[in-house]
């Protein structure tokens, strides 16, 4: 089992080699080199061809009564890091600004645990890459990579919280991270000399129209008890001054609490858009891009197992938390396989994707404690 100085060490070394998504060979092939310091004869690895960064460990139980997923993301974001810490990124202009080395670590702690103690049940943890961008767990799941074997029955997974004490545990009943769809809207009118506005058609007049009428989406569609967001981030429209525009461009988000909601947003936006044709004469393009991040829903009893295991456990401090309106991938799992995502405490004053995270790694050796805790719980339990 690794010891606590030697998880730092492996958080130190991947800190230094983070990779975008899709990109991750790196730190693949130095996971694979973790991994097999800790094989043994009921452990089986696989690299899905479907996916050649991601990586499947099969941990084999002495009495299965079903197989538990543990997923961990790899991939990092394109910043450029600005901690300056000894073990600083290596890869110019990349970080693991999210935490997934921490992630990553804490994973490979939890295995292995359970590669010198083998497990009861069946263990299957996936190392997935592409989380920040690329939906690799759809990707994951939509390539065939959970078949046979490799396919889990309930499925757990972490996010590190630099609010959160370093190594407090935080989850909730319910929807943990909002469910997002990126949007894209072009409006097209008739550009013109600002001088003769009656022969144009302003496709900024439209646009700003429009801009204001999306604010009623949340205010006068959604119940007020629940929470929903659309925010338009960029505008795009016009050369100079006195040129009518005849196109215009939005760029925008939508984040809601669970996938119903959102599709609920969508339809409204889509009226929206329909009603702005008819009133102004412009056409207007909806681009909705529904392979973002689904809502993180957990699964009512696993979670309600999860915290009663946590609230009770020696030595782990559990926080309730509320809902996030950030994405995280995982949803897409948890609207395939029932599971539950859950914090782990970092404590840092910077936010996650900030060039200047530094998460506490004493959280590291405290998360895999609670972490193999709750499992051996778990498959005590029928």
């Amino acid at each position: 089992m690794l010891s606590e100085n030697e998880l730092i060490q492996i958080r130190r070394h991947l800190h230094q080699i983070p990779e975008l998504a899709l990109k991750e060979h790196e730190t693949h092939a130095y996971l694979l080199k973790m991994i097999a310091q800790l094989q043994t004869d009921y452990m089986e690895v696989q690299t899905p061809a479907e996916l050649p960064t991601a990586l499947l460990v099969l941990i084999k139980g002495t009495a299965p009564q079903r197989t538990i997923g543990y997923r961990t993301d790899i991939d990092a974001l394109p910043v450029t890091e600005a901690t300056g810490l000894p073990f600083t990124s290596q890869h110019p202009g990349v970080m693991h600004a999210c935490g997934h080395d921490i992630h990553m670590t804490v994973a490979l702690g939890v295995l292995s645990y359970f590669a010198s103690h083998q497990p009861k049940d069946n263990l299957l943890f996936f190392f997935q890459p592409a989380e920040e961008s690329e939906n690799g767990g759809k990707l994951a799941y939509e390539r065939g990579i959970f078949n046979g074997q490799w396919r889990p029955d309930e499925f757990y997974g972490l996010h590190d919280n630099p609010d959160l004490p370093a190594g407090a545990i935080g989850c909730r009943m319910g929807t943990l991270f909002a469910g997002t769809t990126e949007l894209n809207i072009d409006i097209e009118g008739q550009g013109g000399h600002a001088a003769f506005p009656q022969d144009a058609n302003d496709a900024v007049v439209a646009m700003a129209t429009l801009v204001t009428q999306i604010q009623t989406i949340v205010s006068r569609n959604i119940d007020p008890i629940q929470s929903g967001v659309v925010t338009i981030g960029k505008v795009e429209a016009g050369t100079i001054r006195n040129v009518i525009a005849g196109h215009a461009r939005l760029e925008g988000t939508i984040r809601g609490l669970t996938q119903e909601m959102i599709l609920k947003i969508d339809d409204r936006l889509r009226a929206l858009c329909q009603g702005l044709e008819v009133s102004f004469g412009v056409k207007v393009k909806l681009e909705l891009n529904q392979g973002g991040y689904w809502p993180v829903e957990n699964n009512p009893a696993l979670t309600k197992r999860f915290i009663n295991y946590m609230q009770t456990a020696p030595g782990v401090n559990f926080i309730e938390t509320k809902p996030a309106m950030t994405g995280e991938d995982f949803g897409y799992l948890l609207a395939k396989f029932p599971g539950t995502m859950f914090w782990l405490g970092v404590e840092d004053d910077a936010q996650l994707h900030s060039a200047t995270l530094t998460p506490k790694e004493a959280s590291i050796q405290r998360g895999v404690t609670a972490i193999t805790g709750f499992l051996t719980a778990r498959m005590n339990e029928k």
